[in-house]
């Protein structure tokens, strides 16, 4: 195997190793917060933050990465993230209260946040245009296997051997992440060498991002969160106008303006994780306390989406390369929509097996929009600009997620209040459930002319 060969071969290792930490912790510590709650006696509310943190950590964070990383090197910003993820997550199994555990989550964001600016960035660079989509496609299989083994991994090691063991397994995946980047990841990708890091811009994006995403995410629980929201879009603005006038700015504003494949495949994906990203959460929800299922079964039964997802998108990515991302991803975006407006007709006496059957034409719309639109993302910007598109792509993804949950959230609110869950709020909470999956079915339609809007990348890919 000569030297190109082996350099390609390890950064999909490596790459698809970063891609599946991530979303395997995340789901695993969620199933493990009612263990560690009973362990250091805490509130609802705090362990709420055990999650919350580590994303607004995150997605404040990734831009400003990004762009650091395109300027002093992405491996070195990359190998920095991993060192950083791997004692963080040893320090959080050694956690002696719920405060240490969320300062040491803040601490695995700022990791995570390093890995995932740089990771598809690196990926991006070592491999040709022509193979661009079928390793982006690996990767985001990764991201889905994550997701799929995170709940029944994580339930076998936190009912086992206790919820620390999650957070030693991942540092031994992160290790041997580690190790690899170390000694089989040779070389180096600086985009913008030289050029000056905008931290005016940085902090102001900082804290216009923790601020929207915190206010958005609370509104429905917290009176004071709109204030919150509105000083997050303020900040956001200024961060804008500021970025504008720079001469290096961390993210250049002529990509939305200029850029109608950037801007349009971002805005795509924005829109699909908007209405997307709750409906683990509400199915959750609606097959425990609707369909009165245990929370294994319900388990089970959510399975089946991210499976296909992790099986097909290394083919959907393989697509992409031959057929323009534009048509692949907006086929799944057509998908997505298609499954969302059957689950605004659920009902308690929904059969499973219908579920199921949606659940797998959801996987398959996922997979068909997701690695597709990252490689028309990436695919869209010059060599030097990878890490920030592939940052920005993440801090989509982010605030998509944030919106999604904090309008499921509303919604619930609205018909339940604060009455507890269970069969007495049992039809109120279908209802809440239907209204939402007509609001996401309704976004995501729109959705489907932003894919469509963004023109042809491949024909100009290099």
């Amino acid at each position: 195997m000569d030297r190109e060969e082996s350099l390609k071969k390890y950064a999909l290792i490596i790459s698809t190793m970063a891609s599946f930490i991530a979303p395997f912790m995340g789901n695993a510590v969620n199933l493990a917060i009612p263990s560690i709650g009973e362990e250091f006696n805490s509130s609802a509310v705090l362990l709420s933050w055990v999650v919350s943190c580590y994303l607004l950590t995150s997605a404040a964070l990734l831009l400003p990465f990004g762009r650091l990383g395109d300027i002093i090197g992405r491996k070195r910003l990359f190998t920095i993230g991993l060192v950083v993820f791997c004692a963080a997550t040893l320090l959080c199994g050694s956690a002696w209260s719920t405060q240490s555990l969320i300062f040491f989550r803040v601490l695995q964001g700022i990791g995570s946040a390093m890995n995932f600016s740089t990771n598809i960035a690196i990926l991006t660079a070592v491999y040709p245009a022509r193979e661009r989509g079928k390793v982006l496609g690996i990767s985001t299989a990764a991201t889905y296997t994550g997701l799929s083994l995170g709940p029944v991994v994580g339930g076998v090691l936190n009912q086992r051997l206790g919820w620390e063991s999650i957070f030693y397994f991942v540092f031994l995946i992160g290790i041997a992440a580690l190790y690899l980047t170390a000694t089989k990841l040779k070389g180096e990708w600086i985009g913008a060498g030289g050029e000056r890091f905008d931290k005016t811009g940085a902090f102001l994006f900082m804290v216009g991002m923790v601020a929207f995403i915190y206010g958005f995410s609370s509104i429905a629980t917290f009176s004071p969160a709109k204030y919150i929201l509105v000083f997050g879009l303020a900040v956001m603005a200024v961060f804008v106008k500021h970025e504008l006038k720079t001469e290096q700015p961390i993210l250049n504003m002529r990509f939305f303006s200029e850029n109608v494949a950037f801007a349009f495949s971002n805005l795509a994906a924005l829109i699909n994780y908007c209405a997307t990203f709750a409906v683990t959460f509400l199915l959750s929800l609606f097959l425990q306390v609707v369909k009165g299922y245990g929370s294994e079964m319900a388990g089970l039964i959510l399975l089946s989406q991210p499976i296909l997802m992790a099986v097909l998108s290394p083919f959907a990515g393989a697509l992409s390369d031959r057929v323009e991302p534009r048509i692949v991803s907006s086929w799944g975006m057509s998908l997505t929509t298609l499954g969302l407006v059957f689950f605004a007709f659920i009902d308690s006496d929904t059969q499973v097996w219908l579920l199921v059957i949606n659940l797998m034409l959801l996987g398959t719309g996922f997979a068909l929009f997701s690695s597709p639109n990252t490689s028309a993302v990436m695919g869209s910007v010059a060599k030097q600009f990878y890490g920030v598109a592939s940052s920005t792509l993440g801090t989509m993804r982010l605030a998509g997620q944030a919106v999604s949950m904090a309008a499921a959230t509303l919604i619930i609110d609205l018909y339940i209040g604060s009455a507890q869950l269970g069969p007495a709020v049992a039809g109120l909470l279908a209802k809440s459930v239907k209204v939402s999956f007509i609001v996401f079915a309704a976004t995501c339609f729109f959705g489907i002319f932003a894919s469509l809007a963004r023109g042809n990348v491949n024909q100009t890919a290099s």
